[in-house]
């Protein structure tokens, strides 16, 4: 028995900031102490707090101290662990009130949350089956395996409410019930933990803090639907969640909770992983399914649907990370507990990682029907700098952005859809008034057009050609005509793309289109970006009242203060200086050479960097 525990975060996060060196610190004053046999130190999964990381907390008083250094801890040990009295200077601010210290439940990042996929995160040691099983561990495969058939597990799930939680949002239950129907020699289960959402990091904290919920699930999902193989498909990025994820398989298999006959049931399941390569494509089942399979990870025409031929051409059931976490709190409390979280037509809990301009990042866990408002300004404590809120993007590259106009939008699966939005695994980026909305657009736009597969014409040049106008509007080059032709080509694209990511590639833009044509227009119309973001449109005045005539600024200039020229006998006629001059200074027919107009130059240096080979232009 232990009087004392010390969690210390061994998320990704909390790792790269030296976490692992913080826990051996604490095992090494623990120990010179003589209080190894008194006070354990314990690796956990993510906390949820990741800007403030390293995270340290100290049971039983439920210390929480945030932004711990390794030269913190022998302070830590000497007056809390030893003496009694906790380090206040080095608890996280909103856990103190006066000479009180407050339970992280209390305090509002935590407070309004509910956690269920996450409810072992930053609680157990991860890398220990014993844990696990004393947190009711298993208890749901077991009660599946004795008191449930097939047919009722996968009704238990239907009347959960229980949707897909990677993106689709297709109802649990009613998929599992598919692969059931149909009848073969072999059947698998899958689970899809290739998160590609740039800023996601869901499913990733969820493998890292609690990775036999994964195993468990993948084998009551094998036992409902027929399959008594499986497969966890991680991207090799991922190191921490890959070395948890073996070790739970290994500790499941040794205790007989994978393998032949468990629970003495006649049920057979085993698990295997298979690693991702970091192919956004393959988020997307069929495609993940090829690359499992040894093959290019490229999408395959439905139907037939992955239930009737999926994997190795055989009935697979796929539901990524966050979805399978759900089920052994499903099974043990009920359909009934997890219906009644929620909305009406989306139940449960959901798993965001929030991110972006906002003052607590990390990854929260709120009940369906949460307004937007509720997660920016209470969960994650506003906008910092005394910025206004401008968006949220939700669903990543394939979703769409949330305007301050509807803050009090509630979060879920239909109401994201009516406004043009979509869940999406669960990323949350949030935008203040410092965002260029068209610039956020065409971030996203470029991720997809370089994580296209090229498989179908629309994704693969329709895409491309949609990047290219974009990069006119901000260079300040299009027209309004190029406006209807970007618009125009985000629908064609979403209505005849082969896969979800094609489909959904044009979602930021027709949202930022829908919500933020202003700005758009003033690109186009006005040569300007309100947010100051986009450089070609950017241009600065003297106030000859408040110049004092220093000179710094001329000193600082990084632009050539010569005029420039274009040497004719040297100029080729090729046209890239004239294609990149933000102020469109330079003249000149193709093939012959061009000039530069001085009235409009404003020595920028752009047409210098764009003749690096002639060497045609130099300062006058």
């Amino acid at each position: 028995m232990y009087r004392s525990h010390v969690l210390v975060c061994g998320g990704t996060g909390c790792t790269s900031s030296h976490s692992a060196e913080i826990i051996a610190e604490f095992e090494k004053e623990i120990a010179e102490k003589g209080l190894a046999d008194e006070i354990k130190v314990i690796r956990t999964g993510c906390f949820g707090l990741c800007a403030l990381g390293p995270i340290v907390v100290v049971y039983p008083e439920g210390a929480f101290y945030s932004q711990i250094k390794v030269e913190d801890v022998p302070e830590i040990v000497d007056e809390h662990l030893i003496k009694g009295r906790i380090v206040k200077h080095l608890l996280y601010d909103d856990t103190v009130a006066g000479d009180t210290v407050k339970s992280l439940n209390e305090t509002q990042f935590y407070k309004k949350q509910k956690r269920v996929a996450l409810r072992n995160c930053g609680v157990i040691d991860p890398e220990n089956i014993n844990e696990y099983i004393a947190m009711d561990g298993y208890q749901a495969l077991a009660k599946c395996l004795t008191e449930y058939t097939p047919d009722e597990v996968i009704q238990i799930v239907k009347d959960s409410g229980l949707r897909g939680r990677g993106g689709g949002g297709f109802p649990t239950g009613l998929k599992w019930s598919f692969t059931r129907k149909n009848q073969a020699d072999q059947k698998y289960v899958v689970c899809n933990a290739d998160e590609g959402d740039p800023g996601a990091f869901m499913d990733r904290s969820v493998l890292e803090g609690d990775p036999h919920c994964i195993v468990e699930a993948m084998a009551i999902c094998g036992y409902a639907t027929g399959a008594t193989e499986g497969y966890i498909y991680v991207r090799a990025e991922y190191p921490i969640a890959v070395k948890r994820l073996q070790i739970a398989i290994d500790e499941a298999r040794e205790l007989g909770l994978l393998g032949k006959n468990i629970f003495d049931s006649g049920f057979d399941f085993d698990l295997h992983i298979r690693l991702g390569a970091g192919a956004f494509v393959c988020g997307e089942e069929t495609a993940l399914m090829t690359s499992i399979e040894g093959n290019r990870g490229e999408p395959r025409p439905r139907p037939p649907f992955p239930a009737e031929k999926g994997l190795f051409g055989k009935p697979t059931t796929e539901n990524n990370v966050e979805t399978f976490a759900n089920i052994p709190q499903i099974i043990l409390h009920g359909a009934e507990s997890f219906a009644s979280m929620g909305t009406e037509r989306s139940k449960g809990t959901k798993v965001f990682a929030l991110g972006g301009n906002i003052k607590h990042t990390g990854l929260v866990e709120i009940p369906m029907g949460t307004t937007l408002r509720e997660i920016v300004e209470d969960i994650g404590g506003g906008i910092p700098n005394g910025r206004k809120f401008k968006a949220a993007q939700t669903g990543g590259p394939s979703g769409g952005c949330i305007p301050a106009s509807l803050m009090d939008t509630e979060i879920d699966y239909d109401n994201l859809t009516a406004i043009g939005c979509m869940m999406g695994s669960g990323g949350l980026i949030v935008m203040d008034d410092s965002n260029c909305m068209v610039d956020i657009a065409k971030f996203f736009l470029d991720f997809t057009v370089d994580e296209s597969c090229g498989k179908c014409s629309p994704c693969r040049i329709g895409t491309r050609r949609m990047q290219e106008i974009l990069e006119k509007i901000i260079a300040g080059k299009a027209t309004l005509e190029d406006l209807d032709k970007l618009e125009e080509l985000a629908h064609y694209i979403k209505e005849n793309s082969l896969c979800g990511l094609g489909q959904t590639a044009p979602n930021p833009v027709l949202a930022t289109l829908k919500f933020f044509r202003d700005e758009y227009i003033a690109h186009i119309v006005d040569k300007k970006c309100p947010a100051g973001v986009c450089k070609a449109l950017l241009s600065f005045k003297i106030d000859k009242d408040l110049c004092i005539g220093c000179g710094l600024c001329t000193t600082k200039c990084n632009g050539p203060k010569a005029h420039l020229a274009i040497d004719p006998e040297k100029c080729k006629g090729c046209g890239k200086c004239k294609k990149n001059c933000p102020m469109d200074a330079i003249e000149g027919e193709k093939k012959k050479p061009h000039t530069i107009d001085p009235s409009k130059c404003i020595k920028c240096g752009v047409c210098m960097e764009n003749c690096k080979r002639a060497k045609a232009i130099s300062k006058g």
